[in-house]
């Protein structure tokens, strides 16, 4: 599941991708970068690398084992979810709070699907900080992303800037962040930027990406 490339319009299927690029287009997209290192997804710490951690000291040998990892993995997460007390700086704004997660995505994710940027380009981070700790809370949290309804959380607080500045204040020995899927130390402060119309990819043209959307609007 190719979060990044389903927000370019990329079809899934392999046949279809190879025949969307044939007729396709350059096209310069955003990138991000967490201090220096680029990412074209997202960058996160608490429940999300939880989750990732514990399903890492699983063992699995299909796709069908990394699922069923997954969803043991996440439910440990829920009945046992993390807690950091961050300082988060976005533009002149300074916000000092505990979180269970932060989520820093290469521009904003779309409402009413899976987590992806509906606009690769749209040259801004979409920063989401979770607060939930109850196990209900969380449920209903991962419930409503599954959905792709972000603004259905009281619990997430959407913001959106250029920059950010993330400063661990609960120590960061113990703790890990993800970077496109995999785990990195986390240091005690890591600075996350846009990088506008960094990175130039083939994508397929618009009559392709039409068609690609209905497809993913259809699973």
């Amino acid at each position: 599941m190719n979060l990044f490339a389903r927000g370019l319009g990329i079809p899934q299927r392999l046949e279809d991708a190879l025949a969307a690029f044939a007729a396709g287009e350059i096209k310069a997209v955003d990138l991000a970068s967490a201090d220096g290192k680029p990412f074209v997804h997202q960058f996160s710490i608490g429940l999300h690398a939880k989750m990732v951690v514990l399903r890492e000291k699983m063992e699995f040998a299909s796709r069908l084992g990394k699922i069923g990892a997954s969803v043991r993995a996440a439910y440990r997460t829920v009945m046992k979810p993390p807690s950091m007390r961050v300082q988060l700086t976005i533009g002149g704004a300074e916000i000092v709070t505990r979180i269970s997660g932060i989520g820093i995505s290469n521009n904003l994710f779309g409402e009413g699907h899976l987590p992806y940027a509906d606009r690769p380009d749209g040259g801004v981070l979409g920063i989401y900080v979770t607060v939930a700790k109850e196990r209900g809370e969380l449920l209903r949290l991962a419930a409503n992303l599954a959905r792709g309804r972000w603004k259905d959380n009281d619990q997430v607080e959407i913001h959106e800037a250029e920059e950010a500045e993330l400063k661990l204040l609960s120590g960061s020995r113990k703790f890990r962040c993800v970077i496109d899927g995999e785990l990195h130390p986390l240091k005690e402060i890591t600075r996350i930027r846009i990088h506008k119309k960094a990175l130039k990819v083939l994508v397929p043209s618009a009559e392709k990406k039409a068609a690609a959307a209905g497809d993913f609007a259809g699973g």
